[in-house]
């Protein structure tokens, strides 16, 4: 389940060489524990109501509530803690109401494990508190993996393709909401509110702000007009887990929809955490393609069309990341976001010099970012 995680910088040529993970000190099971990692408005009162739900269920679960250690934390509201049992060790996870909604979760780790998508188990629920029991999948994420061991990530990475094209071929309808226009609107919205005029100061002028608006109808239209399965929404490095069976565990599904077939899979390529070479990237889509096809997945019938599809649903998530980066900075005082700011940046202009509907994006990001225009011939 959730491991220590580590945080990326500056991206290189290729590869890049990933910080080290973050280790967090054992601590024993006391309310200090509990109130030192609590996200709601009275740390106490929530510490207090987690340690008396950990007690009433300890006996049937075996917890060792000695070993009680705060796992990681991620952009939410939601916390985890590990804790040893017979048999292995649990994660626990704390969703504050109102805030957070566990339900979601519940149901869709049942639908993915049903699917044949390693998921945790919920063992134990208390969805009026928000907290949960699950099964744990180790500590190591594709992130930590790929780090420590390059030499293993074409291995790894085709693990989560086979993967996806497993997810994909689950039906979520009537279980997860429809990913429609309205959502992606609200998400490509956060790209100008909180990186363009947060983030940078910058007011946009009306031509600006038109050319904007366009730019996001044409993205919309192509994101809609996909193949529609279900979709992870952050397939990528830190919620892959490395597992000795069945490889990649799969983490923080809970807010999981019904849309395009292309979103899971420019996730992984075009991570945030990491930057992979294009011709890496175009391999690795490449193979995916032809395991879809064969798999029978609605994908495109001609590689090259699949592969626009991906820049395009790749643009619309990366303008969307850029948004939420800065929104976690301003908003909510987690800075660490900022050091994964160049990596999407370098997705998006990939994506934005190679096409010429998507030129008014890259004199803007030129402009706030005060640099010179390159000259280069798009399609």
């Amino acid at each position: 389940m959730p491991p220590d995680l580590p945080r990326s910088r500056q991206p290189q040529r290729g590869m890049r060489k990933l910080g080290a993970p973050l280790r967090f000190l054992m601590r024993p099971f006391s309310l200090s524990c509990l109130s030192h990692s609590m996200p709601a408005t009275d740390p106490d009162t929530r510490a207090q109501a987690l340690q008396h739900w950990l007690q009433d269920i300890a006996p049937a679960h075996q917890l060792q509530l000695e070993s009680l250690q705060p796992a990681s934390s991620d952009a939410s509201f939601r916390r985890y803690f590990r804790v040893q049992a017979a048999g292995g060790s649990r994660i626990v996870m704390d969703a504050p109401p109102p805030m957070e909604n566990v339900q979601p979760f519940v149901r869709i780790a049942r639908l993915l494990g049903e699917g044949g998508v390693q998921a945790p188990q919920v063992l134990e629920q208390d969805v009026a508190q928000g907290f949960l029991l699950l099964t744990d999948l180790g500590q190591t994420t594709y992130l930590q993996a790929i780090n420590a061991q390059p030499d293993r990530a074409d291995g790894l990475m085709r693990d989560a393709l086979g993967a996806l094209v497993t997810l994909q071929h689950i039906d979520g309808a009537g279980v997860v909401p429809v990913y429609d226009a309205a959502l992606l609107r609200r998400e490509l919205d956060l790209f100008p509110q909180w990186f363009v005029q947060r983030h940078h100061g910058h007011v946009l002028s009306d031509a600006q702000s038109t050319a904007l608006q366009g730019l996001f109808a044409a993205l919309i239209a192509n994101n809609l007009a996909q193949p529609q399965v279900l979709v992870h929404r952050d397939w990528h490095s830190r919620n892959l887990m490395v597992t000795p069976d069945r490889n990649p565990g799969v983490l923080d599904f809970q807010d999981a929809v019904i849309g395009p077939i292309t979103y899971d899979l420019v996730s992984l390529l075009r991570d945030a955490y990491i930057a992979w070479p294009e011709e890496q990237q175009l391999d690795w889509a490449i193979r995916y393609w032809e395991r879809a096809r064969k798999a029978g997945l609605p994908v495109a019938a001609d590689a090259a069309d699949f592969y626009r599809d991906l820049d395009w649903m790749g643009l619309q998530r990366a303008l969307k990341v850029l948004g939420i980066f800065a929104r976690l900075h301003h908003r909510d005082g987690k800075a660490q976001y900022l050091g994964d700011l160049p990596v999407v940046l370098q997705h998006t202009r990939l994506v934005a010099a190679r096409y010429g509907a998507f030129k008014p994006l890259l004199q803007l990001l030129d402009q706030i970012e005060r640099r010179s225009p390159l000259v280069g011939y798009t399609f």
